[in-house]
């Protein structure tokens, strides 16, 4: 088949003769929002003079266009590159009160080589610009920043990493990745990390995995923050205190299996963090367990998850707090809740998740998901800070931070999905989030539920 042919059938296949491919890449989206009551409409009491409306209504734009090539080499060897950026805006005012403003930023730009022997050990590396996620994405998976002043808060269409060294061996089912990356971060909020590492993993050929991931900060100007002595006063910052900071993440799937167990799946992530420096040990980890209803109309699948993150506790002179580092935030990976996501970060909270997927046809895809979330450490740093406050319980007046209250909030979120064809998908959603009594203790009156929806639809060609 010739060039012409071969552009005939796919309009992204650019040139394609004498061992050279080239193909063009084209993603952009719209997504809508509305949210009303937002952070459960805190701003009132803790900003009133801010100016701040909790009830928002927007638009994100963006695009993705790029460019790659491959070069079949002697032997079965490849050389490789891609290049792509990414246009971003925002209509409106968003949740965080940045609206009408959007950048263009280059998002990826490697080169690559890689061997394809028939049998035995391949080889892949490749440096610049590019995405890694490692294992479920517990800690590596988002290497770029969008939403604020870049625009499409909601989107995040930037998941490339500013600078990529990566090396793969695989063969048998296992593969080994070492890795250097720099994040993207948003330049006013750059905290100058540079992170390496190793993963290794096994893929059974009859499903399933097992894998554990090594990750070391070797550069970081970002800050911990550290409970009070007893959670009585304000946090402590510790500028620089990411620097140094080891991490240990393993992750499994089970294999399918037979007889009453055929349907379920189980998976597990654990994992352990550590820096002597700042004498630091924090944990974190998740079990689930899914099963579907193969026999029943629109294959039900039932998931339950918990997952869960260490606090500071504040009756310790040490730092437990977990630092989830760059982990894939969506409502099917690792956010805490869908709405309650948008506050607390993956550290000093549990969840309690229920999901039940329809499939009503090849193309739709109807999913209902429940949490129920809670803070590990009372009286102790949920997100950043956030909730520092006079507390007068007994008559006396103390500064404190966290809550008093474990329970934070019940997320619902109903999701709907459809192909409309091969290259268009179209999504909506309507979620609500119940403050729990750990959010309402923290200001006077009442706290309202926050609710939402969105809808958008994405083009990748």
């Amino acid at each position: 088949m010739d060039a012409a042919q071969a552009q005939d059938r796919d309009p992204m296949l650019l040139y394609e003769a004498n061992g050279i491919t080239v193909r063009g890449h084209l993603q952009f989206g719209l997504n809508a929002v509305s949210e009303r009551n937002l952070f459960w409409n805190f701003s009132d009491t803790v900003a009133p003079g801010s100016g701040f409306d909790p009830d928002a209504d927007w638009l994100e734009v963006y695009v993705k266009p790029g460019l790659s090539f491959e070069k079949s080499l002697d032997g079965g060897s490849v050389f490789y590159g891609k290049a792509s950026a990414v246009g971003s805006y925002t209509f409106g005012t968003d949740a965080y009160d940045f609206g009408d403003t959007g950048r263009v930023t280059l998002e990826e730009a490697f080169l690559g080589f890689r061997t394809q022997p028939p049998e035995g050990l391949s080889f892949d590396v490749s440096f610049g610009p590019r995405e890694l996620k490692l294992g479920t994405g517990m800690l590596i998976a988002n290497g770029g920043s969008s939403g604020f002043e870049r625009g499409a808060l909601k989107f995040g269409p930037r998941k490339a990493w500013e600078m990529a060294a990566i090396g793969r061996i695989s063969g048998s089912g296992f593969t080994g990745t070492a890795f250097y990356i720099d994040p993207n971060e948003r330049p006013a909020n750059d905290g100058k990390n540079e992170l390496a590492g190793l993963d290794l993993r096994y893929d059974d050929p009859a499903g399933g995995y097992l894998g554990l991931t090594y990750v070391n900060v070797l550069k970081s100007q970002s800050p911990y923050i550290q409970a009070a002595p007893g959670g009585i006063g304000a946090p402590t910052i510790l500028p620089g205190a990411r620097d140094g900071t080891n991490a240990l993440n393993l992750y499994a799937k089970a294999n399918p299996f037979s007889g009453a167990l055929e349907n379920w799946v189980f998976s597990a992530d654990l994992a352990y963090e550590w820096n002597d420096d700042i004498d630091l040990q924090a944990w974190a980890g998740r079990v689930q367990a899914a099963y579907t209803f193969t026999d029943l109309p629109w294959s039900p699948t039932l998931t339950y998850s918990y997952q869960t993150f260490s606090g500071d506790d504040p009756n310790t002179p040490e730092l437990e707090r977990f630092d989830p580092l760059y982990y894939e935030g969506s409502p099917s990976a690792w956010a805490t809740g869908s709405k309650s996501s948008m506050v607390f970060i993956n550290s000093n909270v549990q969840a309690h998740g229920l999901s039940l997927r329809l499939q009503p046809t090849r193309q739709d895809t109807v999913t209902l998901r429940y949490a129920h979330i809670r803070a590990n450490e009372l009286r102790s740093p949920i997100q950043f800070g956030q909730a520092t406050r006079v507390d007068t319980t007994g008559g006396t007046a103390n500064v404190i931070a966290g809550v008093t209250d474990a329970h934070l909030s019940d997320d619902l979120f109903l999701e709907y999905s459809r192909i409309i064809n091969r290259n268009t998908f179209l999504t909506a959603g309507v979620s609500v989030s119940l403050p729990g009594e750990g959010i309402r203790n923290t200001v006077a009156g009442d706290v309202p539920n926050w609710t939402g929806g969105f809808i958008n639809v994405v083009f990748n060609f």
